[in-house]
């Protein structure tokens, strides 16, 4: 049986590399992975979009009734934003709009 070295260095693509560090999906540190990926990504999403409206996390709360803190916890990644809240940074904070794409 290969050791887990052993299979990150066999890894062919990205998924099997992913599955070497983490797990397949469906296994609990897989999915923990997979969850924390997301948010991370919505994260820096966040901030770029928020970079290029010229503003700072400063800026973005205030004009959306939160607190700085929370901004920057969500554009690193550190905390479960609600759909309700994402949609008032993006849309009412930065003026733009979001689409979900469900596949």
């Amino acid at each position: 049986m290969k050791s887990k070295v052993d299979k990150i260095k066999d890894a062919g693509n990205f998924d099997d590399l992913l599955d070497a560090k983490y797990g397949v999906i469906g296994t609990k540190k897989r999915d923990e992975f997979e969850y924390y990926s997301k948010s991370q990504m919505i994260g820096e999403m966040l901030k770029e979009a928020r970079s290029y409206a010229g503003m700072t996390q400063d800026d973005l709360a205030r004009k959306t009734g939160t607190k700085k803190s929370y901004i920057s916890r969500v554009e690193n990644g550190k905390i479960d934003i609600q759909l309700s809240t994402l949609f008032k940074i993006i849309e009412d904070g930065l003026g733009r709009q979001i689409n979900l794409i469900i596949i």
